[in-house]
């Protein structure tokens, strides 16, 4: 069962991160050029998650991503789910 949270869940997609380096620098990126919560990024599921309080305009995450080097496939944003245990191990 997932639980709304208190917050804005963005996903981004991104193509071209090949190490724990690339992901560190979009990471970097985000939590520069905008007001976050928290960010993590994964190679492995070509994506980045952006956690914060309030929406985050697509313009302003690509234009923050724009110098990386990786391309943007999607951005798709919704209320912050929490989820289980077995949940994050199998997601």
């Amino acid at each position: 069962m997932e639980e709304t949270g208190n917050g804005i869940e963005t996903i981004v997609g991104i193509t071209g991160m090949m190490c724990e380096k690339c992901e560190a620098h979009v990471c970097d990126a985000i939590r520069k050029a905008l007001p976050i919560k928290s960010v993590t990024a994964s190679r492995s599921k070509k994506r980045a998650v952006i956690l914060s309080e309030q929406p985050i305009d697509e313009t302003a995450i690509r234009q923050a991503l724009a110098s990386t080097g990786y391309e943007i496939t999607s951005v798709t944003t919704g209320p912050q789910t929490k989820k289980g245990f077995w949940q994050k191990l199998f997601s």
